[in-house]
């Protein structure tokens, strides 16, 4: 995560200002010491031994030799002997050998310092990459965090919207549940007054119905003539004829026609009964009933059929709302669904590729591993090799300058062909060793074959007569030693940074292995989401299309309704009205047509009722 590539960058740091600050010193050091070993050589060169003797250089080179120098023994003890002015009676070494003992202490330490230089760029070339890898790294990381910050506040935002949007709707269920409890109050005490108004209405029709029946009964009528003082002077029409009756109740049924606004073929059939004079009262008294209970039949149907478009549209309304909020959620859910499975996606991908990229990385890491172990075996080969030669060379030098430190090669040993000879008294053929110069030693350096050389120059002339030089045997040999003490280092040095590469690299491996196998669980764990989550969606999606399929039915359902219902609901209480001004003109008619007089009757409004006396 971004805080161990942090972590990474921090001891990286703190690595390298170590390094930085070894390699300082140890830069320092050596320029000093050169810079010593330089006015020593100067001095020497010029014949001032003796005050450079007394120097604070002298005193340098001395303790250099004594703790650092990597000079044979005899070299050693040599310079000390120079340096300290203590020299030996039986032997003083001369200043050109000193030099040249000072110069190569001098080639070492140069040397050393430009491995070290060279060692040096190389760890600030890799901390560099390093840090340019972990910035990368933690830049990525950062806009990683960055995204899915984002993503927090706008998941936060829309919890806090749809928590709003809960709010708001439990206080609309809550307003809606108080306006239904409301409204159930109102419409029980309507109900009741309802009901209430039916039964005084139905009482008052029993009371007229049998006061008519008692004023029109025969005995009544007669009991009136006798009693009443004449026709002037009372309320009630003593004698009515029959067309005077015929014309009030033509009136009263144009009348109720009228009212109702619209075309009643039964009004229109008893207003030509009654035009005829053919029928008796009778059947116009029949079919008026006839029309009465048709009326009431007509209203208790319309009565019933505005509960039922009242209810279904309440219902279907209800079902509407609950569809609209199901479509609503659908949407919303497959807008985070498809959201979420791009999301997915866009992570697979970059798994995917980083596997991939991981996977090539060690390839290469591989190949670059294969290619240094062969350099490594390679230098110790060839190292190995010129040691052999060296030590043959010392060798042979010691033969000449100093036979007693001579080492005289192994006898061969002969093979079993060899041996039967020799015990045979025959003569061994001589041999002659192959390799470098005969030494037998292999030799891996191609050497280029000499063709058309010149001429040689004619020799010059001979030196006088051979004198042995221990002195400069001595100092190649001490070279040799030099050059085999750095053949040493240098194959030590490899030996260890090729243990170093090797646990690096194991480590490497390692890590790489544990990245992939997390990387790949991850990647399966994803691509599991994303199918799961692709397969919700699509069931998502159906359920969306079936609710909006059968919101779509449900509008349908309630556009008949409206189409069926609307003029019914709208008209009801006017169609209900005129059917009352109905009813009670022809029940008028009917009266008139009984024998009753409306000469002298009261009417109220429309939704009154007629307040009469029978003759």
């Amino acid at each position: 995560n971004r805080d161990d590539a942090k972590d990474t960058m921090a001891k990286a740091e703190a690595l390298r200002e170590k390094e930085a600050a070894a390699y300082g010193q140890e830069k320092s050091d050596s320029e000093t010491n050169i810079a010593a070993i330089a006015k020593a050589v100067a001095a020497l060169e010029k014949g001032a031994a003796g005050s450079f003797l007394q120097s604070s250089a002298a005193s340098l080179i001395r303790n250099y030799a004594m703790e650092k120098a990597n000079i044979p023994d005899e070299s050693r003890q040599e310079l000390l002997a120079f340096l300290s002015g203590t020299q030996s009676a039986g032997y003083v070494p001369q200043s050109g050998e000193i030099v040249g003992i000072l110069k190569q202490i001098s080639d070492e330490m140069t040397q050393s310092l430009s491995d070290a230089t060279q060692a040096e760029m190389a760890a600030i070339k890799n901390f560099e990459e390093l840090m340019v890898a972990k910035k990368k790294e933690v830049a990525s990381l950062q806009a990683q965090i960055e995204d899915k910050m984002a993503r927090v506040g706008n998941l936060g935002v829309r919890i806090a919207e749809m928590s709003n949007d809960v709010e708001d709707t439990q206080e609309a269920l809550a307003a809606d549940q108080t306006f239904k409890a409301e409204l159930e109050q109102g419409c029980a005490a309507k109900e009741a007054e309802w009901e209430e108004v039916k039964k005084t209405r139905a009482e008052e029709l029993l009371a007229l119905a049998e006061t008519i029946k008692v004023l029109n009964d025969d005995d009544a009528l007669d009991l009136f003539k006798a009693t009443l003082p004449g026709a002037s002077a009372s309320l009630v029409q003593v004698s009515v004829s029959t067309s005077a009756q015929r014309s009030r109740a033509l009136q009263l049924v144009r009348s109720a026609a009228a009212r109702g606004g619209r075309t009643a073929p039964g009004l229109d059939l008893i207003a030509l009964a009654l035009n005829g004079k053919g029928i008796g009262f009778e059947k116009v008294i029949k079919m008026i009933d006839d029309m009465v209970a048709n009326l009431k039949t007509e209203q208790t149907e319309d009565d019933s059929k505005k509960e039922y478009c009242e209810g279904q549209l309440d219902q279907s309304d209800d079902k509407r709302k609950v569809l609209e909020q199901s479509i609503k959620d659908s949407e919303t859910a497959i807008d985070e669904m498809t959201g979420l499975i791009a999301s997915l996606a866009k992570e697979i991908a970059e798994l995917e590729a980083g596997i991939k990229a991981l996977d090539k990385s060690v390839a290469e890491a591989t190949e670059q591993r294969k290619a240094e172990n062969s350099e490594y075996k390679a230098l110790i080969q060839a190292d190995s090799t010129a040691k052999e030669v060296l030590a043959w060379a010392k060798n042979r030098l010691n033969k000449f300058y100093n036979p007693k430190l001579y080492k005289a090669p192994p006898k061969r040993e002969l093979t079993e062909e060899e041996r039967i000879t020799v015990n045979m008294g025959g003569t061994l053929a001589p041999t002659t060793p192959g390799g470098i110069a005969g030494t037998g030693i292999g030799a891996f350096v191609q050497i280029r074959a000499h063709s058309g050389r010149e001429a040689p120059v004619p020799p010059p002339e001979t030196f006088g007569p051979y004198q042995r030089k221990s002195e400069q045997g001595n100092g190649v040999i001490a070279m040799i030693d030099l050059l085999v003490k750095e053949l040493d280092k240098e194959m030590q040095q490899a030996e260890v940074s090729e243990k170093d590469a090797q646990v690096d690299y194991e480590k490497m491996l390692a890590d790489a292995a544990d990245k992939r196998a997390a990387d790949s669980k991850l990647l399966t764990e994803k691509t599991s989401a994303k199918a799961t989550t692709e397969e919700a969606l699509q069931a998502e999606k159906e359920k969306k299309t079936g609710t909006t399929k059968e919101h779509m039915a449900t509008m349908e359902y309630i556009s008949s309704l409206h189409a069926d219902c609307d003029w019914l609901l709208q008209y009801h209480a006017a169609r209900k009205e005129a059917r009352a001004s109905e009813v009670e003109s022809l029940v008028n008619a009917k009266s008139v047509l009984s024998g009753a007089d409306f000469s002298f009757v009261q009417t109220s409004s429309r939704s009154g009722f007629l307040a009469r006396r029978a003759l």
